[in-house]
Protein backbone atom coordinates (compact mmCIF):
# COMPACT_ATOMS: atom_id res chain seq x y z
CA UNK A 1 0.00 0.00 0.00
CA UNK A 2 1.19 3.58 -0.96
CA UNK A 3 0.86 7.09 1.62
CA UNK A 4 1.26 10.40 0.87
CA UNK A 5 3.59 12.37 2.53
CA UNK A 6 2.77 15.99 3.44
CA UNK A 7 5.65 17.92 4.71
CA UNK A 8 5.59 22.42 4.87
CA UNK A 9 9.30 23.68 3.76
CA UNK A 10 10.50 26.84 3.18
CA UNK A 11 11.47 27.91 -0.64
CA UNK A 12 14.65 27.77 -0.83
CA UNK A 13 14.90 24.34 1.26
CA UNK A 14 12.38 22.39 -1.74
CA UNK A 15 14.71 20.82 -4.20
CA UNK A 16 17.06 20.17 -1.45
CA UNK A 17 14.38 17.61 0.62
CA UNK A 18 12.31 16.57 -3.02
CA UNK A 19 15.63 14.97 -4.01
CA UNK A 20 16.75 13.42 -0.44
CA UNK A 21 12.92 11.85 -0.16
CA UNK A 22 13.19 10.82 -4.11
CA UNK A 23 16.28 9.31 -3.29
CA UNK A 24 14.75 7.72 -0.01
CA UNK A 25 12.25 5.49 -2.51
CA UNK A 26 9.39 8.10 -2.92
CA UNK A 27 7.60 9.95 -5.71
CA UNK A 28 7.22 6.78 -7.34
CA UNK A 29 3.61 6.63 -9.44
CA UNK A 30 3.41 3.33 -12.11
CA UNK A 31 6.32 4.36 -14.28
CA UNK A 32 7.10 7.59 -13.55
CA UNK A 33 9.49 9.15 -10.81
CA UNK A 34 10.17 12.71 -8.98
CA UNK A 35 6.23 12.93 -8.45
CA UNK A 36 5.46 15.72 -6.18
CA UNK A 37 2.68 18.59 -5.71
CA UNK A 38 3.42 22.27 -3.84
CA UNK A 39 1.79 25.01 -3.34
CA UNK A 40 2.92 28.09 -1.44
CA UNK A 41 1.39 29.10 1.64
CA UNK A 42 2.00 31.01 5.47
CA UNK A 43 3.91 28.90 8.25
CA UNK A 44 3.09 30.03 11.72
CA UNK A 45 5.21 29.06 15.16
CA UNK A 46 5.91 30.28 18.69
CA UNK A 47 9.15 28.12 19.66
CA UNK A 48 9.42 28.08 23.43
CA UNK A 49 12.04 27.61 26.14
CA UNK A 50 15.02 25.95 24.68
CA UNK A 51 14.12 25.82 21.34
CA UNK A 52 16.67 27.31 18.42
CA UNK A 53 14.42 27.64 15.52
CA UNK A 54 16.08 28.11 12.09
CA UNK A 55 13.89 31.24 11.59
CA UNK A 56 13.19 33.89 14.16
CA UNK A 57 13.50 34.12 18.43
CA UNK A 58 12.39 31.73 20.71
CA UNK A 59 9.14 33.40 22.45
CA UNK A 60 8.00 35.11 19.58
CA UNK A 61 5.35 33.94 17.12
CA UNK A 62 6.87 33.66 13.19
CA UNK A 63 4.74 34.09 9.83
CA UNK A 64 7.42 32.23 7.86
CA UNK A 65 6.46 31.79 3.49
CA UNK A 66 6.34 28.11 3.35
CA UNK A 67 5.79 25.61 0.58
CA UNK A 68 3.52 22.45 1.16
CA UNK A 69 4.83 19.79 -0.54
CA UNK A 70 3.03 16.39 -1.36
CA UNK A 71 4.41 13.22 -2.60
CA UNK A 72 3.93 9.31 -2.28
CA UNK A 73 5.68 6.41 -1.55
CA UNK A 74 5.38 2.93 -0.68
CA UNK A 75 4.42 1.52 3.24
CA UNK A 76 7.59 -0.27 3.51
CA UNK A 77 9.82 2.84 2.85
CA UNK A 78 8.34 4.86 5.28
CA UNK A 79 11.45 4.89 7.98
CA UNK A 80 13.88 5.42 5.20
CA UNK A 81 11.80 8.32 3.38
CA UNK A 82 11.14 10.08 6.95
CA UNK A 83 14.67 9.90 7.93
CA UNK A 84 15.60 11.57 4.71
CA UNK A 85 13.16 14.13 5.52
CA UNK A 86 15.03 14.57 8.92
CA UNK A 87 18.03 14.37 7.58
CA UNK A 88 17.59 17.22 4.62
CA UNK A 89 14.64 19.89 6.40
CA UNK A 90 16.15 22.67 7.50
CA UNK A 91 13.85 23.01 10.45
CA UNK A 92 14.70 21.58 13.73
CA UNK A 93 11.10 20.38 13.66
CA UNK A 94 9.47 19.71 10.48
CA UNK A 95 5.88 19.60 10.33
CA UNK A 96 4.82 16.69 7.99
CA UNK A 97 1.72 14.44 7.98
CA UNK A 98 1.70 10.69 6.75
CA UNK A 99 -1.30 9.61 5.22
CA UNK A 100 -2.22 6.11 4.27
CA UNK A 101 -3.61 5.55 0.42
CA UNK A 102 -6.51 3.17 -0.27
Amino acid sequence: MNRKLVVFVPREALNEVREALFAAGAGRIGNYEHCSWYGEGTGTFLGGEGTSPNVGQPGREERVAELRLETVFPSERQDEVLAALRRAHPYEEPAFDVYPLL
